[in-house]
């Protein structure tokens, strides 16, 4: 994206983009509590069903799911006052920490709104203000929150990629970014290669390279972007994983047989494509015809 084309933009499309980034402030708060709570829904859960199928009394009877019970703090139960919940601001004005207990609040949280800020600015200012602009959004907001809870925890859940995988078929039945065909395509072939993959690895090795989640982001991918920009995903995705996963292991003295999650970069794959995707499609076609 070029500067010139930023500092000559007209105001509207400056506005619009403004609008966006303020708004994904606000939606990176609430992906804050996605990222933090689904995974532990699904933990309650499984508890609760474990313990129902040994004929044992549920362990976790209370309310718990995005919307109850209120934030607060895990150190002392301080409860979270609006005050106190506004993107960014409120934790510079806390700087950082509990306004009880003064434990660490970790930067972590307006790192990911003021991310989602700068990812729904740009994807307004490049797709425009209308559907097309608007279904980018939803889009990176599902991508955004399931990168870090696989980062956390190393699982995509199903109650996102579902969604993104259903949504990318929706958007395209009038083809907003591939014909319907290329998408559905897009979907099967996307699971369908990491599935085979996963099972030659299993085979040879014995052991499981990759999780199932997996196979279903990246045919949500291919629901949005269509099969032929798989191959470009891939790349991409595999590029960025081995020099995330080398640095680790050398900077940060990961061990080497513990596992990294692939989905963040198949999201990371996911939204360079779904902005550069023509001139990168064009790019791996050459690569792999040379």
């Amino acid at each position: 994206m070029p500067v010139e084309s930023f500092l000559f933009a007209p105001p509207a499309t400056l506005g619009a983009a403004l609008v966006a980034a303020l708004f994904g402030l606000l939606v990176g708060s609430f992906l804050n509590v996605v990222i933090y709570r689904i995974p532990k829904m699904m933990q309650l859960e499984s508890d609760n069903y474990v313990a129902q199928e040994s004929g044992r009394e549920p362990p976790h009877t209370g309310r718990f799911n995005l919307m109850v019970p209120r934030s607060a703090c895990p150190h002392c139960g301080h409860q979270i006052t609006a005050m106190e919940n506004i993107p960014v601001i409120s934790w510079l004005v806390l700087r950082g920490k509990c306004r009880s207990c003064k434990a660490p609040i970790p930067v972590r949280y307006p790192a990911v709104e003021l991310f989602t800020a700068i990812v729904a600015g740009l994807l307004v200012w490049t797709f425009g203000s209308g559907v097309m602009g608007l279904a980018t959004l939803l889009f990176a907001f599902l991508l955004i929150a399931m990168t870090f809870i696989d980062f956390d925890t190393q699982l995509l859940p199903d109650d996102l990629t579902y969604p993104l995988l259903w949504a990318g078929l929706l958007v395209n039945l009038n083809g907003t970014f591939v014909p319907l065909q290329d998408a559905v395509i897009g979907a099967a072939a996307g699971y369908l290669v990491l599935w085979a993959v996963y099972w030659l690895f299993k085979l040879v090795t014995g052991k499981e390279g990759m999780g199932y989640g997996d196979f279903k982001l990246l045919a949500a991918l291919g629901a949005w972007l269509g099969w032929a920009m798989l191959p470009t995903v891939i790349l991409l995705s595999s590029v960025v994983g081995a020099i995330v996963g080398i640095s680790l292991i050398v900077f940060a003295k990961r061990g080497r047989d513990k596992p990294i999650p692939f989905g963040p970069y198949l999201a990371a794959a996911g939204l360079i494509a779904l902005v550069w995707g023509e001139q990168l499609g064009r790019f791996t076609q050459n690569l792999l015809a040379a």
